[in-house]
């Protein structure tokens, strides 16, 4: 049965849906309302025939525009005369008095509500060509550093940042670093990356590269996967490629993130990056400075160069053909990277090289054809026999195991680890890795890893490696401030039995690393820091994911710091065009050396020195090393 509404409920009905439309309607009700009363009043006026003392009658208009200007101007009845008029005005005063009241009590309100709109950032972007970063975590900052320097170079740069927080904070968070901006400019809207409206407020289609940022929560990977695919499966993407570089935590959302991103998105195994890194530095002191001098943008870069000119030639002459640039490996027409190659390799005319540069315009050919080469000087290798090594682990996260996995792509049989923590809960996972570990024996102990009892009763000094990791469920500066104290205790305990191992350690925070230097430790891995400069750097360019790929694999050709005795003698005078040459008898790229007088010195790099002048010459050492990239 259908039931007749009044005229009442109709109106209501049809007054609150027109409500709904926000302060303009609400403005356009006032406006009906104050021309009613102008209307109205001014047709009493005309038809009653009222008119001040001593006036003539008013017509309609007349009245409707007296009625109109008090009801905009409370002080104009001041001048009214008669008081049959002066009570009309003073009705129309009244209402005037209400309905401006309420008009600038609407105004306000929708003015604050418009400003808040800004400040949350929900207007378009209209940049083209920007670096997009979806979400919001620790990384940002070192990422936002390095675009910026990447970007030195580049006309109206741009950074455009949306994440599920306030605009506001996000831009005081970022001033607060003091970034030198040069003449980059940062966007920052809110919004969420998963959202498909939200991510056309940042014109995802117009970028030139999108990081998607790992949430510090958990089941970040889920996040990670989502805006992928919202930017991959969203009906309005372009049609060209996407150039997305993301972050996975967990190894085994891999397969599903590599589904969702295709050939459009390259990942980044953060934990297991850093394990390798771990694994490969404890062994050899002052890798982490070569792979940080290779990752940020700060000094030399790897850039790929198409050089038709050495089509025909051999590999070992394209690395002699430079002298302000080292080059380290081949990308073939189909993709395929190789680093270090065989030195007899022939290139071809849409082979490109791989270089450590300043920058792509620094990598030129030199047209050297004496390279002063000082045969006299260069020295045979020596290769030391495989001996069984002793590794000590104190603390633990999930980076363990796979420490542990690449450990084993190094040691000899017979080569034992000792993992300190004092969570017990880890005993099953150490009992499940054991069943994997075939050179290694590992042992487990309960036990406090900042206790000097406890460190003095491992006997530390029996140890040839030392690694130091952080404990995850610990507050940052609590677990580095754990990390601290060990490692004083165990530099203490070093000095004190004139041993020297090498010792490793995990950095939450990059602002602890100058603190902890006191403890002369070897090296630190200041896990976001590394993951954000890689991050940056695919950013630019994601073929750079093949070479770290090859470099930071067991297999194939590895950075390695080798005796510079295994090249040249020392203390003579030398130019790096003969190191080059010692290192390719070897089969062997070098492209860099570190002085051991100045691996306390931040100020020199700790002694590292990546792509230097191969005509300058230079002194070495006995204890100084070559930076090569070689099978083993």
């Amino acid at each position: 049965m259908n039931k007749k509404y009044s005229f009442s409920e109709k109106f209501r009905y049809f007054f609150e849906n027109t409500l709904s439309a926000g302060t303009s309607a609400l403005i356009g009700w006032l406006a009906v309302l104050s021309f009613g009363v102008v209307l109205i009043t001014g047709a009493i006026v005309a038809l009653t025939g009222i008119s001040p003392e001593g006036s003539e009658p008013l017509n309609f208009v007349e009245g409707a525009w007296q009625s109109l200007m008090r009801t905009m101007d409370a002080g104009t009845i001041g001048g009214d005369s008669g008081w049959s008029f002066r009570l009309i005005m003073f009705v129309v005063t009244i209402g005037g008095i209400f309905i401006f009241s309420a008009l600038i009590g609407i105004l306000t309100s929708g003015l604050e509500q418009k400003m808040e709109q800004l400040r949350k950032g929900r207007s378009k972007v209209l940049e083209t060509n920007h670096t997009l970063i979806l979400g919001w975590s620790s990384k940002i900052f070192p990422i936002i550093s390095e675009l910026i320097i990447a970007n030195s170079n580049q006309k109206k740069p741009r950074i455009v940042i949306m994440a599920d927080k306030d605009k506001v904070e996000m831009e005081d968070e970022i001033g607060s670093k003091n970034f030198d901006l040069q003449h980059t400019k940062i966007i920052c809207r809110t919004g969420s990356p998963l959202d498909l409206n939200d991510l056309k407020v940042v014109n995802p289609n117009g970028a030139k590269s999108i990081i998607i940022l790992s949430p510090e929560e958990h089941n970040a990977d889920t996040f990670v996967i989502k805006s992928v695919l919202a930017l991959t499966n969203n009906p309005e993407r372009r049609s060209l490629p996407y150039h997305i570089v993301a972050e996975i935590e967990n190894l085994a959302n891999m397969e599903a993130a590599t589904l969702v991103g295709g050939n459009e998105a390259v990942y980044i195994h953060s934990s297991d990056l850093i394990a390798r890194v771990t694994a490969q530095t404890c062994r050899q002191s002052g890798l982490s400075i070569v792979y940080t001098e290779l990752l940020d943008f700060g000094g030399d870069e790897i850039y790929f160069k198409n050089e038709k000119s050495l089509a025909g030639q051999s590999f070992k002459n394209a690395i002699f053909a430079y002298n302000s640039s080292s080059i380290i490996g081949l990308m073939n027409e189909t993709g395929n990277v190789t680093l270090n190659p065989a030195m007899d390799t022939v290139l071809t005319a849409n082979d490109q090289i791989i270089a450590i540069a300043e920058d792509d315009d620094k990598i030129k050919l030199s047209g050297l054809s004496n390279f002063n080469i000082k045969n006299e000087l260069i020295s045979s290798l020596t290769k030391k026999s495989e001996a069984i090594e002793k590794t000590l682990i104190l603390g633990w996260n999930e980076k363990g195991p796979a420490i542990i996995q690449e450990l084993e792509n190094y040691v000899a049989v017979g080569s034992e680890i000792l993992i300190m923590a004092e969570n017990k809960e880890i005993a099953d996972e150490i009992i499940e890795l054991r069943k994997t570990i075939k050179k290694q024996t590992i042992q487990f102990k309960l036990g406090n890893t900042t206790d000097r009892k406890t460190l003095n009763e491992i006997n530390i000094s029996t140890y040839n490696y030392i690694i130091i990791l952080c404990y995850p469920e610990m507050d940052i500066q609590e677990a580095d401030a754990k990390t601290l104290i060990a490692l004083l205790h165990i530099r203490n305990i070093c000095d004190l039995t004139g041993t020297n191992p090498s010792i490793v350690s995990e950095m939450l925070d990059i602002k602890n690393r100058e603190l902890a230097e006191v403890t002369k430790a070897d090296d630190f891995i200041i896990s976001d820091k590394l993951t954000s400069l890689m991050i940056s750097q695919l950013s630019e360019n994601k073929n750079l994911k093949k070479v770290f790929e090859y470099l930071f694999s067991a297999e194939g050709s590895e950075i390695y710091l080798k005796p510079v005795s295994n090249y040249v003698k020392s203390g003579e005078k030398t130019n790096f065009y003969t190191i080059l040459e010692s290192a390719s008898i070897k089969n062997e790229v070098a492209f860099g050396y570190k002085i051991e007088s100045k691996s306390d010195d931040a100020s020199a790099q700790y002694g590292v020195v990546v792509n230097p002048d191969k005509l300058k010459e230079i002194v070495f050492s006995p204890e100084d090393k070559i930076i090569v990239l070689a099978e083993d």
